[in-house]
């Protein structure tokens, strides 16, 4: 399973609206996680089973939350039991597809 996911501060911490601070101490509990995942400028991505990425994504709002009294949390998953592989497979076969053109 795949679950896309973005997690930051409602209420920014400084005067310049910045959640970066908190963003990374989200990402640090991703990674230290051992799930595969990947971060872009607007989503996480980890892959693995519904508890084990529940229990991230749950870890990395309490990362938020421990510096703001609110966070804001957007999840999306793709849910497709006895795949796995699918954080680069997925992008492989986009992109075979692509050059067949």
């Amino acid at each position: 399973m795949l679950f896309a996911f973005s997690v930051a501060p409602a209420v920014s911490a400084d005067s310049t609206g910045s959640v970066s601070a908190a963003v990374a101490a989200a990402i640090k509990v991703v990674r230290d996680s051992g799930l595969p995942n990947r971060t872009d400028s607007m989503f996480t991505t980890i892959e693995g089973d519904w508890d084990e990425c529940l229990a991230v994504i749950k870890g990395a709002v309490d990362a938020v939350a421990a510096v703001s009294p609110r966070v804001s949390l957007v999840v999306k998953a793709d849910i497709r039991q006895g795949f796995s592989g699918e954080l680069d497979g997925k992008l492989e076969r986009l992109e075979r597809a692509l050059s067949q053109g």
